[in-house]
């Protein structure tokens, strides 16, 4: 199982068993649950239990404006808009042989999600002003805290892209429904402060864990 899941309670070992299944697959994989539940580690955990040799490439869609998110994803030619004095190389390409980390999904502009469709259909994208495709040997892995059906239902998310994405979907319960797991991360997050720091390990009093 991930050592990068930390935890000891039911939810959390069946989230590393199916992290180690899903991790077999090239499959896309969506993960939901709740803004700080730990969708990055399990993005993180899914792709070092692979066996795919590139990177883990991570991007934020809601911390990118709609209107550069293409380039940062499928990169651009030089010239290809204003601004764009030479070629850059997008996300796509950096992952190539990895994983793609689509966090915030939900709040992809509907036309990026278009476009995004078309790579997962054809598996190759080009560069924003560029003629030539790009054969996309990439992992998606995409999460959201938000409701995709009822997006939906407004409009502003494509179906079509939601069951591309939901070939495996992991649910990720929030730390108060795994209390079992407090003692655990505190454990592990004191140690690493301790490590960074250069001091003696620290520890909770039981009770303060009583409280939990």
């Amino acid at each position: 199982m991930s050592e990068i899941i930390k935890g000891k309670c039911e939810a959390t070992l069946q989230l590393k068993k199916l992290v180690e299944m899903v991790a077999k697959s090239n499959s896309t994989v969506l993960l939901r649950g709740e803004t700080g539940c730990g969708k990055d580690v399990v993005a993180r955990a899914i792709h070092e239990s692979s066996k795919r040799n590139g990177d883990l490439i991570n991007v934020n869609c809601a911390a990118i404006p709609s209107e550069l998110l293409e380039s940062e994803l499928f990169g651009h030619e030089k010239g290809a808009f204003t601004g764009a004095q030479s070629q850059r190389i997008g996300r796509f390409e950096q992952a190539s042989g990895g994983t793609l980390f689509l966090d915030e999904i939900g709040d992809m502009h509907p036309e990026l999600q278009t476009r995004l469709l078309r790579v997962l259909s054809s598996q190759e994208f080009y560069r924003v002003g560029g003629h030539n495709p790009i054969k996309s040997n990439v992992r998606i892995v995409a999460a959201t805290n938000q409701s995709i059906e009822k997006l939906i239902e407004n409009s502003k998310f494509r179906e079509d892209l939601f069951h591309r994405l939901n070939v495996f979907k992991l649910q990720l319960p929030p730390l108060r429904d795994r209390k079992e797991d407090i003692e655990v991360l505190t454990k592990h997050f004191l140690s690493l402060s301790s490590k960074e720091l250069n001091v003696s390990e620290k520890t909770l009093d039981k009770k303060v864990l009583s409280f939990f």
